[in-house]
């Protein structure tokens, strides 16, 4: 699974709790400067798209959220916290048990 972060400064610690939910390639975009992020486009093998929304650009996060819709990729909107953005990815993403894959996660989601 390949996730793409929109947004934040540090997040080393979000990284590693998606990769221990599977992810196997995480791409990172601050998203700070209003030229920088809208120019670019979604890697093709995108399977998630998450958008830290402490630290974002408005216009780019209406940019990517209408990229992800017509590409129908998942997108989820959440604050910086771990805790955040693990609940969210949990909802949106379908994983159920989530005590138990957090701590025991194969990597297949």
């Amino acid at each position: 699974m390949s996730i793409l972060i929109i947004g934040g400064d540090q997040i080393s610690q979000i990284s590693s709790m998606l990769e221990s939910l599977g992810a196997k390639t995480i791409n990172h975009w601050d998203a700070r400067k209003k030229s920088s992020a809208p120019k670019k486009k979604v890697p093709q093998d995108t399977d998630c798209i998450v958008m830290i929304t402490s630290f974002l650009n408005h216009n780019t996060m209406l940019k990517y959220k209408s990229e992800a819709k017509k590409k129908n990729i998942p997108f989820i909107c959440t604050k910086r916290s771990i805790s955040c953005v693990y609940e969210e990815y949990v909802k949106i993403m379908g994983i159920k048990d989530c005590s138990s894959c957090y701590a025991n996660c194969t990597g297949e989601l």
